[in-house]
């Protein structure tokens, strides 16, 4: 089915918000001068291909107001930026509408001073500036997607809300291209309208990574009293084992690091451990690989006193209760070959839904703005991978998320 979507006019409203309105004119392509419009090569009228519209927007969060529906039943999935999840699958009646909200921090590698942190920028890496510039540019990019996408109008207001920041690996990371995904990704569907989620992990990446780079830098520089850091490395620092230039010494040193950092700043640290790798032996039973990382994140996270996801014992029991081989439909295929470190959508999901759950359990504050139907979480009792469906974007890669 074609995306209701034909041209858009965009009318200023009270406090700086905009409102693009989807009207049946000539669809404008996206250009500076502008400042909106639809990105080029994705046609909004083409069937079955997803578009995206972007706005250029100052960094800083803001709040989106969809108004869905159109003549004919519609099924409506919106993601922003590099694929986070936004809005799944809003499915309406034929003439039925529907308005929905949900939060997008927009953000630039510039680093502005702040006590203790100098003026700077992140060092992005090749791949940010290219495959993943969408992170990183001063636009908000919606992806209009879908079975039978309906788009009435946008309002986009910037919004003073709480900002949950992620640091960490590719486990984490936005991930630019199907069949990748992170939890992430995916968190942005589980809060509210009221939370912001920043995502500034990167693939490939350790504590080590993320001093030298800034991108601690550069979250400690817009974050706020009372927002939350969740940190969750420890697949690649494993490998500074092998190298010689660390161990889960080191690790814990640099995680202790981050959160004494962040509580300075008046933000919540929390501590997880990293996922684990899905291996079975011959028997089917798992085969831990990073007890070691694992056990050094709670280690920190019990002697400062912070909440801590145990992220690796609820993915072995995510694991354990698919089995050997169902549980191969939580990653992705890549050129035939199985990827058992990384994940597809549905792994991505289940393991943010866990994230969820930990920090309920933790009693994070920032907790309570979790949605109210997410239903039962338990690690053991998972989604059924068979009945999981989310649109999938347009843009696939061979090339492997960084880091193992």
């Amino acid at each position: 089915m074609p995306l209701c979507l034909c041209g858009c006019i965009s009318q200023p409203l009270a406090a700086h918000a905009l409102r693009f309105d989807f009207d049946g004119k000539a669809e404008p392509t996206y250009s500076r001068e502008r400042g909106n419009g639809f990105e080029p090569g994705a046609p909004p009228n083409a069937a079955g291909q997803p578009s995206f519209f972007s706005v250029d927007l100052p960094e800083g969060n803001y709040r989106v107001t969809a108004t869905l529906g159109g003549a004919a039943a519609s099924d409506t999935t919106i993601k922003a930026e590099l694929r986070r999840l936004m809005l799944d699958s809003a499915r309406l009646p034929a003439g039925g509408t529907e308005t929905r909200s949900f939060i997008v921090n927009v953000r630039t590698a510039d680093i502005a001073a702040a006590p203790g942190i100098e003026a700077g920028r992140v060092k992005l890496k090749e791949r940010e500036i290219a495959s993943e510039a969408w992170a990183w540019d001063r636009r908000l990019t919606l992806e209009i997607n879908g079975d039978r996408p309906a788009l009435r109008r946008f309002v986009i207001e910037p919004v003073s809300v709480p900002t949950v920041f992620l640091l960490g690996d590719s486990t984490v990371a936005d991930q630019s291209g199907e069949p990748y995904a992170s939890w992430g990704q995916m968190l942005t569907a589980l809060f509210k309208p009221t939370v912001a989620v920043a995502n500034h992990a990167e693939s490939g990446e350790t504590y080590r990574d993320s001093l030298a780079r800034r991108r601690i830098d550069k979250i400690l520089s817009v974050l706020r009293p009372g927002d939350t850091v969740l940190l969750q490395f420890g697949h690649n620092d494993q490998k500074q084992q092998k190298d010689g230039s660390g161990n889960a010494q080191t690790y814990k040193a640099e995680l202790r690091t981050h959160a004494e950092r962040i509580l300075a700043r008046g933000g919540v640290p929390v501590v997880m451990s990293s996922m684990e790798r899905r291996n079975f032996d011959s028997q089917g039973k798992l085969k831990p690989s990073l007890t070691e990382y694992a056990d050094a994140a709670r280690a920190v996270a019990q002697d400062m006193k912070l909440a801590f996801i145990d992220l690796n014992a609820m993915s072995q029991q995510f694991y354990a209760a698919l089995g050997s081989e169902r549980s191969q439909a939580a990653h992705p295929l890549n050129n035939g070959k199985l990827d058992n470190t990384h994940h597809n959508n549905y792994g991505a999901l289940q393991l943010a839904r866990l994230v969820a759950l930990g920090l309920r359990q933790a009693r994070v504050p920032v907790a309570d703005q979790l949605r109210d139907d997410l239903g039962a979480i338990e690690p053991g009792r998972p989604q059924a991978p068979e009945q999981f469906r989310v649109a999938t974007s347009p843009g696939f890669t061979n090339q492997r998320p960084l880091g193992d």
